[in-house]
């Protein structure tokens, strides 16, 4: 292998923008975590019912490129 192809592969992004649903009502909304960490679970306020719910990641959206 060439040197060159070293150099000029593309590093991985250390973030990833991830879809968070609710439990309780389904109410989404995106968020950042690092591609290492394991899968968000959060408590959040919940504006469909007024009140604290449980969201958990269902999906990755894009990968976001790291700041230099």
């Amino acid at each position: 292998m060439f040197l060159t192809n070293i150099l000029l592969k593309k590093a991985k992004s250390k973030h990833v923008m991830v879809l968070m649903e609710s439990v309780v009502s389904g109410h989404k909304f995106n968020a950042i975590r690092e591609r290492l960490a394991d899968k968000l679970e959060i408590l959040r306020f919940d504006p469909y019912i007024q009140d604290e719910s449980l969201y958990k990641e269902r999906k990755k959206i894009r990968s976001l490129k790291s700041s230099k």
